[in-house]
């Protein structure tokens, strides 16, 4: 304890102005993008508008708390069922997927994305390489490229990944050490209450993934503890410092709930195997009935049952009529029942009054292209890629738009996904190579 608590008064220094340091806030961004290309066109990432909107937002609120500068972020989401999130210099922040797995709250998973945001603020990156001088920037950049070829195209069909590219982007020029890891779990935390948000969560979910590591073998240990290792110690920790503040006690967090009922579908071996979890959970005693009864209409969805989704739908949906993922579940199911006319007409009716909402957006576009209006949908999504350059589902859509045998298959939706595998594994690369200016 007295080692450890020696650690924990490790003065980290201070980089001071972006002109007094290695390398200044503009090589950083300019580097993360480089490196987010490159990570792109090799790893299976999530285009799910719903869920990508729901995590920008957590995350901007976050770093609205935070003590991070520069505020221009990107956010990869990886097609990973693994426990992982990850920041590259430059604003990137990446996450698993199936981190919402294993974070039972937002709050937890806001304590996650707090750290990450946390070694972005302190710009742990520099700090990493001021003690290797002789490291050059076009060597890192290199290096940051090469481990993600490396990564990609490893035995465990790429998804050491995330390990591999954490290596190459924290292991010698982003190395987190032990006082880098304090650093960011108590900046993190004041990031968490000041975004009122709960501290107690924090030492929650390290408990939990603690635990984890307890009944596997190395190769089993999530990747976020590879390059993030936990110790009692570092638990009791967080646990002390989550005692300065006062609990907070949320009293709904559906939202979260309803993205790890999308999350629970995208990874699902099938649809059926999706139905009968989600039928367990409302049979058992679930954390929150109505996302589990959200999940079961993406599942049943999924699996061409939308008779039965509908009903389901109808359960939830009258209690809320204004939420968007019921509203954009409702006209997946018109879809799946080759009303793709009345789907386009009831999600444009929405956008009347959400002009720009992108989900909506995303959903009124694949509608139109299900109707064979493919022209209308061009318009559409030229117009939203106005709004937003960035969004390589965006841009791997439009691509698609003048294609020969425009079905259901193409859409982006969680069930299209499923009952279209390929998806997974080729949207994020082809969309990074179809966008000259995506990704900055």
């Amino acid at each position: 304890m007295q080692a450890y608590a020696a650690t924990d008064e490790l003065k980290l220094p201070n980089l001071g102005e972006s002109s007094t340091s290695m390398f200044s806030s503009q090589f950083e961004y300019q580097l993360g993008r480089a490196w987010l290309r490159e990570f792109r066109s090799q790893v299976p990432t999530v285009d799910d508008p719903l869920l990508f909107d729901y995590l920008e937002n957590l995350i901007y609120k976050l770093a609205a708390h935070s003590k991070l500068e520069d505020r221009r972020l990107d956010l990869v989401i990886v097609d990973n069922p693994t426990l992982n999130a990850f920041a590259v210099p430059g604003g990137v922040i990446g996450i698993h997927n199936g981190l919402l797995l294993w974070a039972q709250t937002e709050d937890e998973l806001a304590t996650v994305l707090a750290h990450e945001i946390a070694h972005l603020s302190q710009r742990h990156f520099s700090r990493g390489v001021e003690f290797q001088q002789k490291l050059q920037p076009v060597t890192l950049a290199a290096m940051l490229a090469s481990f993600v070829l490396m990564a990609t195209t490893g035995g465990d069909v790429g998804m050491a990944a995330l390990s591999a590219t954490q290596a190459a982007a924290q292991d010698s020029a982003l190395q987190y050490s032990r006082g880098n890891e304090q650093e960011a779990d108590r900046i993190g935390m004041q990031t968490i209450v000041d975004a009122d948000m709960d501290p107690y969560a924090a030492p929650a979910m390290f408990e939990r993934m603690l635990q984890a590591t307890r009944y596997s073998n190395n190769e089993q240990i999530p990747e976020f503890l590879r390059s993030h290792p936990l110790s009692e110690n570092r638990i009791a920790d967080t646990r002390n410092r989550a005692r300065k503040y006062p609990k907070k006690v949320r009293e709904s967090d559906l939202e979260y709930q309803l993205m790890r009922a999308r999350v629970i579908t995208e990874l699902a071996a099938s649809p059926a195997q999706a139905v009968e979890r989600f039928r367990g959970e409302l049979e058992g005693a679930s954390t929150s009935p109505e996302a589990a009864t959200y999940g079961l209409v993406l599942a049943l969805t999924a699996a061409g049952r939308a008779d039965e989704a509908g009903l389901e739908l109808d359960s939830i949906w009258s209690k809320n009529p204004e939420r968007l993922e019921y509203i954009i579940a409702d006209a997946e199911i018109e879809m799946v029942c080759n009303r793709s006319a009345e789907a386009a007409n009831k999600l444009r009716r929405r956008l009347d009054v959400s002009p720009g909402n992108h989900p909506l957006t995303m959903a009124y576009a694949t509608a139109l292209m299900k109707n064979q209006q493919p022209h209308i949908a061009e318009e559409v999504l030229v117009a939203q890629s106005k709004r937003r350059p960035n969004d390589p589902g965006l841009w791997y859509l439009l691509a698609e738009v003048p294609g020969p045998g425009w079905g259901y298959s193409g859409a982006t939706s969680v069930s299209c996904r499923i009952l279209h595998p390929e998806w997974r594994s080729g949207a994020g690369a082809k969309a990074a190579h179809l966008c000259p200016q995506a990704d900055g």
